[in-house]
Order: C-alpha cells, then sequence, then structure tokens
C-alpha cells in the first residue's frame, strides 16, 4: 500500500493566512486564507510538482515524514 505524503497546514501571523507544506517534497508549499484553500492549493502544488519531475527525470521521494505525534500513538 502507498501512503500519501504527509501535509502540513498552519497559520503565518507574518503572512496572515494559513501556509500548507508537504515536507518530503522540497520547496512544495502554498498559501490560502483559509485551511481548506491552503490545502488546495499544496495539492495543485503537489501535482506539478511530480509532474515537473517526472518530465526532468528527477528522483521522486517515496512519503516518509510523519510527525512525531504519529510515533507516540503507534508505541
Amino acid at each position: 500500500m502507498m501512503r500519501d505524503y504527509h501535509i502540513n497546514i498552519f497559520f503565518s501571523e507574518e503572512d496572515d493566512g494559513y501556509i500548507a507544506d508537504i515536507p518530503d517534497l522540497e520547496a512544495c508549499s502554498a498559501f490560502g486564507e483559509t485551511p481548506e484553500e491552503a490545502l488546495r492549493e499544496v495539492q495543485r502544488a503537489k501535482a506539478l510538482w511530480l509532474k515537473a519531475a517526472k518530465e526532468n527525470r528527477k528522483p521522486i521521494p517515496v512519503p516518509r515524514y510523519r510527525p512525531v505525534i504519529y510515533e507516540a500513538l503507534t508505541a
């Protein structure tokens, strides 16, 4: 079973909005005025990131990032 990439979403006071990022994909992040908008935008960014990597024959990392809280829940 292939896991999908973990997405972090957090509020940025500096940007006055929500940032979503995918730690496994370098520099893959997006902004939104709501968490839902940030999520939609980072999903678009992920699709473009993966497409560009494939077109340029760059390696596509497997999903590895797991927040510490998941480790605590499975211990």
